[in-house]
């Protein structure tokens, strides 16, 4: 039924979302204060990457080769792996804030920035798996 990638994109961010949900329900993935500084920190260092890209476009570069989705090498594969990694991780930092926030009592406006969070990082990783099969379908 989903012949193209946008479909399989959809159907593997909600199941990567359910199984690390099911996984932070169950404790079997705890974000500890090391766990939160590993996750922040390389989300920082894409994010760097993805500024000097943007950078590297506007005087006029074709950017990071790796980061070009014409670009089918196995090191562009593997760094678009990475990062899909690096934004399901995040999803655990997400249902982290939300249930310290829950258990902390906060107030009822706060609700917006747990949900605009988890939002955020399931565009994220929705477009960057829409990117993987990209490169994955330009290969054949």
């Amino acid at each position: 039924a989903y012949d193209g990638i946008v479909g399989q994109a959809i159907l593997l961010t909600f199941g990567i979302f359910t199984a690390l949900l099911l996984a932070y329900k169950t404790r079997i993935i705890q974000p500890t204060e090391n766990f939160k500084l590993g996750i922040f920190a390389a989300t920082a260092g894409i994010g760097i990457a993805y500024l000097i890209n943007f950078i590297m476009h506007i005087f006029g570069s074709s950017g990071l080769s790796v980061m070009n989705i014409n670009n089918a090498s196995p090191m562009s594969i593997g760094f678009s792996v990475v990062v899909i990694i690096i934004a399901a991780l995040n999803l655990v930092l997400d249902f982290d804030f939300i249930e310290q926030g829950s258990e902390a009592g906060v107030p009822k406006y706060m609700e917006w920035y747990g949900a605009f969070g988890l939002l955020v990082t399931l565009i994220w990783l929705y477009l960057e798996i829409l990117r993987l099969l990209a490169k994955l379908q330009s290969r054949r």
